[in-house]
């Protein structure tokens, strides 16, 4: 289920931004961005995280960025001297081997870790005020992915409405059919019997009930039925139901195939291709669902 949340903070020298994105995904995929030095706040962050969310590819992110007040900083000699020996060095080996360097500039060397020390540089943001708003931040997340849980639900609603209704025409469907069916075979046994008198009756009886038991689609509609029935409940329980609405998606579609194999007319045919239809828009949404 695809949300979206951020926030800012800020502190005496220094300013961050948290972003909270998720899309669609089968299980919980969780990825932390944390700036060098906060490190700690993963385990934390992953448990709250894992608390709130059961499903999905969620990624938190935190920027972290000093204000101009505090980025003054000074220069280390020791380490301004080992860079510029490591420099000449690096020079007269060039020299010798005949190649030539461009020149070298002062912005290149102050950015050579220790050679420039910010002031506070190791001065970071308060771990509880972190942990703190991380919190507000997955809460608003979260109430993001239930407004669009809710909308999502009366898309469902809807479609399960119209499952039900084409489960009912295809039960009205059968029992014409069955009634067709019934009348044309007696008109062909009766021809049967009457062009030959050597017919087996009772294997010819044991060849209509198994012709019968083909051709009925009871149990197909009476499972359609149930799975509609649970598939409301589970929409209406919300929760992180995702998992369990898939596998029944899975079963509608199995009796709504059976149901198409065993139809013999094309009424109830069209009936099934439309269920099927109907079933897999729904399965779409169901990848959704947390």
């Amino acid at each position: 289920m695809t949300a979206f949340a951020a926030a800012d903070g800020a502190a005496e020298g220094l300013s961050w931004t948290w972003e909270m994105r998720g899309v669609n995904g089968r299980g919980l995929d969780l990825r932390l961005r944390l700036p060098e030095g906060l490190g700690a706040l993963e385990q934390p962050l992953r448990a709250a995280l894992s608390k709130a969310l059961k499903r999905g590819n969620v990624t938190l992110t935190l920027k972290l960025a000093r204000s101009a007040s505090g980025a003054g900083g000074q220069l280390d000699a020791d380490a301004l001297a080992s860079v510029l020996a490591a420099l000449t060095e690096i020079e007269v080996q060039a020299a010798d081997r005949g190649l030539h360097l461009a020149p070298t500039h002062a912005a290149a060397v102050l950015s050579q870790r220790g050679v420039w020390d910010v002031a506070d540089a190791t001065a970071l943001p308060d771990h509880g005020q972190l942990l703190s708003e991380a919190e507000a931040l997955i809460e608003s997340f979260a109430a993001m992915r239930h407004a669009e849980g809710e909308a999502l639900a009366n898309v469902m609603d809807a479609q399960l409405a119209r499952i039900a209704e084409l489960t009912d025409a295809a039960a009205e469907t059968a029992t014409v059919r069955s009634a067709a069916q019934g009348t044309r075979l007696k008109t062909q046994v009766a021809a049967l019997l009457e062009a030959s008198d050597v017919v087996d009756e009772a294997r010819l009886a044991q060849e209509l009930a198994t012709l019968a038991v083909k051709a009925d689609v009871t149990e197909e509609i009476d499972r359609l039925r149930a799975h509609i029935a649970a598939a409301r409940a589970l929409v209406a329980g919300g929760g992180p139901v995702g998992r369990k609405l898939d596998f029944l998606m899975q079963e509608f579609n199995r009796e709504a195939n059976t149901l198409c194999s065993k139809s013999g007319d094309a009424a109830l045919t069209a009936i099934g291709l439309d269920l099927k239809l109907t079933i897999d828009q729904m399965r779409e949404q169901v990848q959704n669902v947390e």
